[in-house]
């Protein structure tokens, strides 16, 4: 299977304006949109209903830009082990993230 990645939306594909949409991370759509042979990609975001709607759409409308999963497993995954409230990725990029390294430096 290949490599899960999980991506944030507010503060890591788009500027941190929510409730609005801020200005895209072109580096990283543009980065995801030529990796989507290498891995499974999940939108991995707090927003629900309404406002999930409205991002997904923006990104799908303004860069053609879609997800294999959004807010939820990888299919797979839940046949193997359940559908868990935790969604599992190999990698999560989101702008509130911290490299265990770090951690100890930083907190």
């Amino acid at each position: 299977m290949k490599k899960i990645i999980a991506v944030d939306f507010d503060g890591t594909l788009v500027e941190d304006k929510y409730p609005i949409i801020g200005y895209t991370n072109l580096k990283l759509v543009n980065w995801i949109k030529e990796n989507r042979d290498k891995y499974i990609f999940i939108l991995y975001t707090c927003r629900h209903d309404r406002e999930l709607q409205v991002a997904v759409d923006f990104l799908k409308n303004n860069y053609d830009l879609e997800f294999d999963y959004i807010n939820e497993n990888v299919k797979e995954l839940i046949e193997k082990y359940g559908d868990t409230r935790k969604i599992y990725a190999d990698y999560y990029i989101d702008d509130k993230n911290i490299n265990i390294g770090d951690i100890y430096e930083t907190l």
